[in-house]
């Protein structure tokens, strides 16, 4: 691991610094227990019957035969739990289990509770279904056919659920000043999370009417919101528990209907019930990465400048809403916040199909724009003669300022990553002068740290911290954050171990129950770092100053002569001259009372103030890039990755090492969804819903990966930083693919490439045919008319528009 420090403070004496996490020896020990862990006494289990059409009618269910098993406790039908939900407020479609329509394969129709697993998946095969099959959906052509059979009657226009048309500044007059307009198609193939942890929660249900739901949850909060409105009960009467994620990356931050089932068979029956989904059933619960076909104009001056763009995204959703409108938005949204966009026209369309539903996967909508762009970029730097390195490099945003669709830059240090993985991987030596088939590829991103508006809008805080200090110098941290393996816990006791000056030994720490812990919204979106970070130095700062005003009257100086470090308060300009910390906390307790504090945060409003302007701001950006250098074999389509360089703008890096492993957890995953990983249909029915089946990268597929973090210190973060868990994956694909055109001379504008499709491309371009692979147009729309925005004012006075 490479790292390069500038911007942070040398007196800081715990961020910064490569510590172990806290939940680090409970996990390798096996002392941490996940949902599927738990055992109550008396408990039942939970097994569902899930349909065999991908789109049909139920006529009838005849639950006779499993009533009478001796082992049923309780049987569960959509009418038992008829009240529709959803993650999004405008897409509140789904159904804890089906009432009189499938809408996929594998969803859920009924829910047994019996005394062992086995019991209820048996008397789950003794559910009679009588489906009336209808016309299945399956492709977004076929979904923006009026003349197809509509999914959900609610939409924006019969299958499309979600149109989006904005144009910011004058599309048209850009295009007018290029020297050099290219228009290319692009498709980025569905994929789903493939989680260790499979999804599992238990519920139970006391005699005074309180429910405790212990989920794998990423979102407690909002799981606790969709149960309340489910169960029709008070929301004061129901406790949610997010248990540690064995990963999550997305898939596990919809409230899911496996979730409402078990609450209300626990209620049914009153004994606690755990349902714990096989892998197949993960598969079936999805959520995972759309497919999304794209078509990109942008318009270029002679030097690389981009003088227009116009995008267009076309998202195959699957059965329900999901996080689908956001995702459309997002499709569109972060595309002027890596290089200047002066006028840029966006519009996108998502469509329901007979598929499960697509929500937030890693980098929620933002990998297959930025595959697109990317790839769009080295083919316009071939048109014009320009490098691939200066096309990107010349014409990066600047700092402090507001993109044309209004998001707010605050940091960009996406010049000295492109600098750095230009010199580390030895590019300028080694472009063009490689043997055949070996190739090296550049891309370039930038991800948001959190998003800037709650999913439900409000004016409340997006996170909160509560801090106690006991009498034996113990240090409480409370916070709603769900830990999914990035390491949030631990974010929550170096923060709050570095204004203190406690050791974190000294730290507890307390997290994603409802009912102990303040709200946080959930780990989605790469917020968690940046909003529960500032929340607990919010907290911990009012604390430190009672502690400071209290030791400056002992040591006879002002507060804010004080340091702390390492469990004592001392003077800054004499060290030794100090107390320990324990001391002054008792001294703070007897003049102030018990030693508690809370913490808030809330992100910066965000500047823009037209339809779909909540989906984008974010108080800063984080950046990287990408080099990766491969070879091809040309007789068996087969790639060799050699190496990957990723530089990447965290801001300050709170933990480098974690830092350094979700970088590498990022490029793991992109390689994956570049080399192999899709979920694909066939008839109705998903081919590989299993680990056999369902291909991604082993230990043999992953190459070397050198990281290089760059600490460009943002304002807006706590202790400077930015987020470091989503962003990292976006260049990893179009480096992919831009470094088999170096290699092969042939063009992949699709993913994922494996060797069956290099080898087409080979095979074209022997044959003298176009050597490019991809799709070849997208279908005809008709448009709505666009939301015309003007361009920003850069006075941040006069933001809003």
């Amino acid at each position: 691991m490479i790292r390069k420090k500038s911007g942070t403070s040398e007196s800081l004496h715990v961020i910064g610094k490569n510590l172990p996490k806290v939940d680090a020896m409970a996990k390798v020990t096996g002392e941490t227990l996940f949902a599927d862990d738990l055992f109550l006494p008396r408990m039942l289990y939970a097994k569902a019957l899930r349909s065999p059409h991908a789109h049909a009618r139920i006529v009838s269910i005849d639950i006779s035969r499993a009533e009478s098993h001796p082992e049923v406790r309780g049987i569960l039908l959509g009418k038992d739990l008829p009240t529709k939900y959803g993650i999004l407020p405008v897409s509140q479609d789904e159904e804890a289990i089906a009432v009189d329509r499938v809408r996929y394969v594998g969803e859920m129709v009924a829910v047994v509770a019996a005394t062992t697993e086995w019991a209820a998946e048996e008397a789950s095969e003794l559910i009679d279904v009588v489906y009336e099959p209808l016309e299945s959906i399956m492709t977004v052509e076929e979904g923006l056919d009026e003349g197809k059979v509509q999914i959900h009657e609610y939409a924006d226009h019969h299958n499309i659920h979600k149109m989006v048309c904005l144009e910011f500044g004058d599309v048209d007059a850009g295009f007018e000043e290029a020297d050099h307009i290219r228009e290319d198609v692009f498709f980025y193939e569905g994929n789903t999370h493939l989680a260790l942890e499979q999804h599992a929660a238990v519920a139970h249900y006391r005699k005074d009417g309180k429910l405790t739901l212990w989920s794998s949850t990423q979102t407690p909060h909002y799981v606790h919101r969709a149960l309340s409105k489910v169960l029709e009960m008070p929301a004061s009467r129901i406790r949610v528990i997010a248990t540690p994620n064995g990963g999550g990356f997305g898939g596990k931050t919809d409230p899911f209907g496996h979730e409402m089932a078990v609450s209300k068979l626990a209620m049914l029956t009153g004994r606690p019930v755990k349902f714990t989904l096989t892998r197949e059933e993960v598969f079936y619960a999805h959520r995972g990465r759309h497919p999304v076909l794209m078509w990109a104009r942008t318009g270029f001056a002679s030097d690389g400048a981009i003088t227009s763009m116009h995008f267009r995204t076309f998202l195959d959703g699957g059965g329900y809403g999901s996080y689908g409108v956001a995702s459309t938005y997002y499709t569109g949204a972060l595309q002027t916040v890596t290089y200047k966009v002066p006028h840029y026209r966006f519009e996108g369309v998502r469509v329901f199909t007979n598929k499960p539903p697509c929500g937030p996967k890693r980098g929620h909508g933002t990998p297959q724009p930025r595959f697109a762009l990317e790839v769009q970029l080295d083919k316009a730097a071939e048109d014009l003669g320009i490098c691939p390195i200066s096309i990107r490099r010349d014409h990066l945003v600047e700092e402090n300022t507001l993109t044309a669709n209004y998001l707010r830059v605050t940091t960009c240090g996406l010049d000295e990553c492109i600098d750095r993985v230009v010199e580390a991987s030895g590019w300028r030596e080694k472009k063009g002068k490689l043997p055949p088939g070996r190739g090296l590829g550049l891309a370039c991103s930038s991800y948001l740290s959190g998003a800037g508006l709650p999913i439900y809008w409000n004016k409340m805080p997006h996170s909160g911290v509560q801090i106690k200090i006991d009498r034996g110098g113990g240090v409480a941290v409370f916070c709603g954050s769900t830990d999914v393996g990035q390491g949030s816990d631990s974010v929550l006791a170096y923060t709050v171990a570095e204004v203190l000056g406690v050791t974190l030994g000294d730290i507890q720490v307390f997290t994603a129950d409802t009912d102990m812990t303040p709200v946080d919204l959930g780990s989605y979106s790469s917020r968690v770092t940046l909003m529960t970070g500032n929340a607990a130095i919010d907290a911990a700062t009012k604390l430190r100053d009672l502690l400071f005003e209290v030791a400056a009257e002992e040591l006879d100086c002002e507060p804010d002569e004080l340091d702390a470090h390492d469990n004592r308060i001392f003077v800054c300009e004499d060290s030794d001259r100090g107390l320990d910390f324990i001391h002054v906390a008792r001294k703070a307790e007897a003049k102030f009372g018990t030693l508690g504090s809370v913490g808030s945060y809330t992100p910066p409003p965000s500047a823009g103030r037209f339809r779909g302007a909540g989906v984008g701001p974010s108080p800063c950006y984080s950046y990287a890039a990408c080099v990766m250098d491969l070879s091809v074999d040309p007789d068996t389509g087969q790639t060799t990755i050699h190496d990957i360089w990723l530089a990447y703008d965290c801001g300050t890096a709170l933990n480098p090492v974690l830092v350094v492993g979700q970088v590498e957890g990022s490029v793991y995953m992109g390689l994956g969804e570049a080399l192999m990983e899709e979920q694909i249909f066939r008839r109705g029915v998903h081919k590989i819903p299993s680990l056999l089946d369902y291909k991604s990268p082993t230990f043999k597929e992953m190459p070397p990966v050198h990281t290089l973090l760059v600490e460009r210190w943002d304002p807006r973060g706590p202790f400077g930083a930015k987020e470091a868990g989503q962003g990292p994956l976006l260049p990893v694909p179009p480096a992919y693919v831009n470094a088999l055109y170096d290699a092969t001379g042939v063009r992949f504008d699709r993913v994922p490439v494996g060797p069956d499709l290099v080898l087409e491309g080979l095979e074209r371009k022997r044959k003298g045919r176009e050597p490019r692979v991809g799709p070849k147009g997208v279908p005809a729309v008709q448009w709505q008319p666009l939301d015309k925005v003007p361009l920003p004012s850069q006075n941040p006075e006069d933001e809003g528009v």
